[in-house]
């Protein structure tokens, strides 16, 4: 269902859709009111909801809209400037599922392109067809039954097994990568995190320039932590949180005992800039087995190879579950691989975070 209260940008979108047999609009609505009226009978498996419009905004009909529909998806179709930034962040946070941005294009032939490259994986990753939601659930139940160990049998396949008896190594650094849904989960660990919490972390969430600073901003009021977006040189301290600036890779760089955030404008990987997996290998590569690598609902698979990083060097990996998961692309990924020490839900991968950066003794760092 699509919800505008601009009749080009409802027939753009309709349009732009209905070139893929797999996506069917049910109907349209000219803003917020209209769409909870015309919802009882049309029952669309997901809205694409515009903010600015008469009546009733996207925020207050996404607020109704959730409270009365919890199961029905969400995707906010907002502008690329700094306010919409913040609508997105707020949308997200009242239960919106994911955001397309809403582009300028100079004809009708390419803002159609636009609509389509922005809305059409999103739409499909959120409502899959039932069979590959069977599949996936199978799968998911397979992985959940004995995720240690698959993922000891792949260690030890690897060589890359502890000892037996040996301490694990305390965690000196946590890295985290998400992307559809990661706000959300991000909030529901940063949140449960002590003040005196005693590693870094370093994020990398699928967004762009603009959006991350403003995520970053909300994380920070939500969190006892200090959060921030990546500076390039910035030092990493106990306790800080740096979130992947739009359109930059960032990565972590050790001299000795002094660790630092580099930025870099390489290739995008995954489709991705800034991508989970070049953060994943440079944290492995300079903190070996004190490396924490967390992976978080998202689209892809991005995540992965940093992951398989990370075990290689001897550090562990967390994968949020399917059921938590908007998407679980990303941490379904890992978790087939048999990369996940833990599977977990997102409300408990902070007590398992706290509980790794706590236990365990003190291993020197990879040269």
């Amino acid at each position: 269902m699509v919800v505008d209260d601009v009749a080009i940008v409802r027939r753009l979108v309709i349009d732009a859709l209905s070139v893929d047999p797999e996506i069917q609009v049910v109907g349209m609505a000219a803003n917020g009111l209209e769409a909870l009226a015309k919802i009882p009978s049309l029952s669309p498996d997901l809205v694409i909801l515009d903010y600015e419009m008469p009546e009733m905004d996207g925020l207050e009909t996404l607020r109704e809209l959730k409270k009365a529909y919890p199961k029905i998806r969400v995707v906010l179709f907002s502008t690329y400037t700094r306010h919409g930034a913040k609508v997105t962040l707020d949308a997200l946070w009242l239960g919106a599922d994911d955001y397309a941005t809403k582009v300028t294009a100079s004809d009708l032939v390419a803002a159609t392109r636009c609509v389509q490259i922005e809305l059409i994986p999103k739409i499909k990753a959120l409502c899959p067809p039932d069979e590959e939601r069977e599949m996936r659930a199978g799968a998911a139940a397979m992985a959940a039954a004995a995720p240690a160990g698959a993922a000891a049998m792949a260690r030890e396949g690897a060589g890359r097994a502890p000892r037996r008896g040996a301490s694990p190594a305390r965690t000196e650094i946590v890295a985290i990568g998400a992307s559809t849904g990661g706000p959300r989960a991000l909030a529901a660990i940063l949140e449960r995190l002590p003040r005196d919490f005693a590693a870094p972390i370093v994020i990398v969430q699928h967004m762009p320039p603009l959006f991350t600073k403003s995520l970053a901003e909300r994380l920070d009021g939500c969190s006892e932590l200090r959060c921030s977006e990546g500076e390039d040189g910035a030092v990493l301290g106990p306790g800080t949180v740096w979130i992947a600036p739009g359109n930059w890779h960032m990565k972590v760089s050790r001299v000795g005992n002094t660790a630092s955030l580099r930025l870099s404008g390489e290739p995008p990987e995954s489709s991705c800039r800034p991508a989970a997996d070049p953060l994943f290998r440079s944290v492995a590569d300079a903190y070996g087995p004190a490396a924490l690598g967390v992976v978080l609902t998202g689209m892809g698979q991005d995540g992965l190879k940093g992951s398989e990083r990370i075990r290689e060097r001897g550090g562990a990996v967390i994968a949020q579950d399917e059921a938590t998961s908007v998407v679980w692309g990303m941490p379904g990924a890992v978790t087939r691989a048999g990369l996940a020490d833990r599977v977990l839900p997102a409300r408990e991968i902070a007590a398992e975070i706290a509980r790794r950066v706590a236990a365990g003794r003190r291993r020197t760092p990879v040269a």
